[in-house]
This record gives structure tokens, C-alpha cells and sequence, in this order.
């Protein structure tokens, strides 16, 4: 980090102060003491902390008041709050009102350094992401692809082993993933890498138009065929041709792009005569075309023969560590674009970034960040700012509910919630570390909530 983070912590009872102090600075922090609410308010601006550990009772203001007020006048300040009296009730508001977590009097030694460390390892990991010089995201970046999951890494390998020799390739993955970049990177790292690169999305053709597109027409050949046209496969010879939604493809025309493929054979509309062609196909499709094939939908030989080699992408809910780095690429695009002196995203603000379903995948990511970007009037995206920004509805609806803590402090957690924290459960196989990232929060509020809805910890 440039500077040692700085804590300010808000306490009536001065013998606090030593406490924190003693475990703080080994951790690198320098410290601010003040001894209530009102005082640290009216010092706060001058003070700019990266870290508060405010007590939620004082005398003057309470500490959930205190809290509210940094989140306004801070968004990037995190906010601990301590008490002597800790109840579930008390942890939840918390939770509900911004702050990073909660401290008990008298203070576990061990819980104290544990919260100062993650803050402080956030804060250098958030500043070495957003460094424009540094671009640790670029570390990460392949043709246009970003990803440190292992997952991604994996298939990065396999697209630079397959790509001198692939001729026929089948990318599959939910809409916003990244097929085209996939498809892109073959053409790159192959041997028609200095030919065309064509792509022809199969869901905004006319139906009618299919064969016309894909192979040509002879002049006269329909009503409206002034001139004679070439079509994507004439367009693409020597080359790639990236054929996007492939499962939309007609089945009369399925039959004609079979022999395409497998034998370089095309025939225009209206003529009698073949021509040669020298593609390499790519398609993609969000479709299982296994389950189309089945369905007669699509034909089982066209799918065999394009599926010689097929690559998967994973949807971004499966490789959630990649968020932090696509979002630090997104947010210095949109910066440099809109020239906006955006520097980054608050821990709040990631917070609600991982927690997200993200239905819409990367695309739906980048989507929300620009309209971050546009909407936020500081110089980095606070969990308003994000809030806002994917509050726009959306076509497709969540996979699961939302976790939220109903209101009230007597009201237990919802079915649905429950239903949501057992889920995750599943799909971290137990692992509650990794379920609580998956749901954004700490893994002491997961198991508080596992607490309160009596499920095995």
C-alpha cells in the first residue's frame, strides 16, 4: 500500500483505546481516538479513515446513528461495530446497515486482529487492482478474456493447443459468457490467424433468408434477388467463419450446412452448380444441442460433426473470484471513456457485486458497471451507486431469491432465504467459507444465521 491505513476508533471509555491500539499498530495502522459520536463526527472529515471501530452505545450519538452517517459522508470507510451486550438482533442490524461486522467486550483477541488484517489486505489488494499503471487485471487477460480461475486457466491452455490444428470447433455456454471472444482467440492462435474473421449471429436472420445468407443467390433466384450475392461461407474462404446461435439454425438448412462443413462444398441460391470452399467453422450456441438432437430439433449428424472439439465456458456464478479483476477492466474502460476520475469500487460495493446471481453472466456484469459509472457522482462505485444500476428490471429472472433480512428484529428469516442458504450450502459442497462468499457476506454472520434458522453448522 501507498500509506498505513488509518483507524479511528469511537468509544466513551478510553480504556478501550489501548487495546485496540496495542494489536492495531503491529498491523501497520496509525490511530485516531475520539471518545463519542459527536466528537468523531465533527472530526471525520478532517481525519478521513479507511477503518472506524465505533461502540454502538454512547451517550451523545449511538453508534448505528454514527454508523449512517460515515456510510453518507464515506461510502469506502468500513464500520465496526462493538458492544457489550451482543445479541443476533443486534448483529443483524448491523449487517443490514453497512457495517463490515461486530466486536464483543470484552474483545477476543484473536477476532480483533483477524477483522484489522482482512481490511487491511482488502484495501492493498483493491489499490494494486485499480492502479492504472499496475493492471493486475491485464495479468490475467487473455484475447480479451479475463479469468484467474482454474477453470479458465484450463481452458486458456486448451485453446492454445487446439487452435494450430482445429478446423471444426463448438463453443457452448449461457448467453454472455464470452463465446465470441473464445471463438476470436482460435482464429488468433491458428493458422488463418492473417484471414478473415466472419460472424454470422443466426438468431437475427429471417428464417427465409438462411440459405441465401449462408451461401449466396444467383441473381432472379427469389423476388428481390436484383444481383447475384455471395454468401458468409464465399465471404469467409481461407479464413473463419463464427457462426453465433447455431441452434437456431433451420433444419432445411442444417442439412446444407452439414455438407458445408464436412466436405467444403456450398451451392448458391438458384444455381445448379457446387463451389468449393477452404472455412474453418466455429459455432457457439446457449443451447444444449444434446437435448435438441434428442428432441429432433436439431440434427444429431450436424451436431456430432461441429462438436468434434468442444469448449465449454462456465457461467460467472461458478468462478466468482474472476469478479474483482473483470470489474477493475470494466471500471477503467468506462473511466477512460467517459473521462470520469473513477478509481474504483468500495468494499460494500463489492460486497454486493459477489452476491448477485449475475443471470446475464459477464455481458450483464459490464452492463451494470457502465451504468455505475454514468450514475455515481464520486470518485469510486459505492453500493448505491451499484444498487442503482442493477435495479434496472432485467428479462431474465433470478435463479434464486435474494438474500435479505426481513424487517424487525423479532421476525425470523424467510422460507425462501432458508432455502437459499441451504442451496449455496450445497454448491460449496459445506465448505462455509466459500458459502459465505457466494453470498457476499462474513462467515460469522453465515453462521449466526445458521444459528437462528437451527440448521447444522
Amino acid at each position: 500500500m501507498t500509506h498505513a491505513p488509518k483507524l479511528l476508533v469511537v468509544d466513551d471509555d478510553p480504556q478501550i483505546l489501548p487495546i485496540v491500539e496495542r494489536h492495531a499498530k503491529q498491523l501497520g495502522y496509525r490511530i485516531e481516538f475520539r471518545r463519542g459520536g459527536a466528537e468523531a463526527l465533527a472530526s471525520f472529515a478532517a481525519i478521513k479513515p479507511d477503518v472506524a471501530i465505533v461502540d454502538l452505545q454512547m451517550p451523545d450519538i449511538g453508534g448505528l446513528d454514527v454508523l449512517r452517517a460515515i456510510r453518507d459522508a464515506e461510502p469506502e470507510c468500513q464500520v465496526i461495530l462493538m458492544t457489550g451486550n451482543p445479541t443476533v438482533e443486534t448483529a443483524i442490524e448491523a449487517v443490514k446497515r453497512g457495517a463490515l461486522d461486530y466486536l464483543s467486550k470484552p474483545f477476543d483477541s484473536a477476532r480483533l486482529r483477524g477483522l484489522l488484517t482482512t481490511v487491511r489486505d482488502n484495501m492493498a489488494r483493491r489499490e494494486k487492482l485499480f492502479t492504472v499503471e499496475a493492471n493486475v487485471a491485464g495479468d490475467f487477460e487473455f484475447h480479451g478474456m479475463i479469468s484467474r480461475a482454474p477453470v479458465m486457466q484450463d481452458l486458456f491452455d486448451s485453446i492454445r493447443r487446439l487452435a494450430p490444428h482445429a478446423r471444426t470447433v463448438l463453443v457452448t455456454g449461457e448467453t454472455g459468457t464470452g463465446k465470441e471472444l473464445v471463438a476470436k482467440a482460435l482464429h488468433a492462435l491458428g493458422q488463418r490467424r492473417d484471414k478473415r474473421f466472419i460472424t454470422m449471429n443466426c438468431s437475427a436472420v429471417v428464417e427465409t433468408l438462411f440459405e441465401s445468407e449462408l451461401f449466396g443467390h444467383m441473381r432472379g433466384a427469389f423476388t428481390g434477388a436484383t444481383e447475384t450475392k455471395i454468401g458468409m461461407f464465399e465471404h469467409a474462404s481461407g479464413g473463419t467463419l463464427f457462426l453465433d446461435e447455431v441452434g437456431e439454425l433451420p433444419p432445411a438448412v442444417q442439412a446444407k450446412l452439414l455438407r458445408a462443413v464436412e466436405y467444403g462444398e456450398i451451392q448458391r441460391v438458384g444455381s445448379l452448380d457446387t463451389r468449393k470452399v477452404d472455412v474453418a467453422v466455429i459455432a457457439a450456441t446457449n443451447r444444449d444441442l444434446r437435448v435438441e438432437s434428442a428432441a429432433g430439433r436439431f440434427r444429431s449428424d450436424l451436431f456430432y460433426r461441429l462438436g468434434i472439439i468442444e469448449i465449454h465456458l462456465p457461467p460467472l456464478r461458478e468462478r466468482r473470484e474472476d469478479i474483482p479483476y473483470l470489474v477493475a477492466s470494466f471500471v477503467r474502460e468506462f473511466a477512460n471513456r467517459l473521462k470520469r476520475p473513477i478509481a474504483g469500487v468500495t468494499a460494500n460495493g463489492e460486497r454486493v457485486l459477489q452476491q448477485a446471481p449475475w443471470n446475464g453472466n459477464i455481458r450483464e456484469l459490464r452492463n451494470v458497471i457502465e451504468r455505475a459509472c454514468i450514475l455515481t457522482d464520486g470518485h469510486v462505485l459505492s453500493e448505491r451507486d451499484l444498487a442503482s444500476a442493477m435495479a434496472r428490471p432485467q428479462q431474465t429472472p433470478p435463479a434464486v431469491p435474494e438474500l435479505r433480512i426481513d424487517k424487525g428484529a423479532e421476525t425470523l428469516l424467510s422460507t425462501a432465504q432458508r432455502d437459499q442458504i441451504e442451496r449455496v450450502l450445497r454448491e460449496a459442497g459445506g465448505n462455509k467459507a466459500k458459502a459465505a462468499k457466494l453470498l457476499g457476506v462474513s462467515r460469522r454472520s453465515l453462521y449466526r444465521w445458521l444459528e437462528r434458522l437451527d440448521l447444522k453448522p
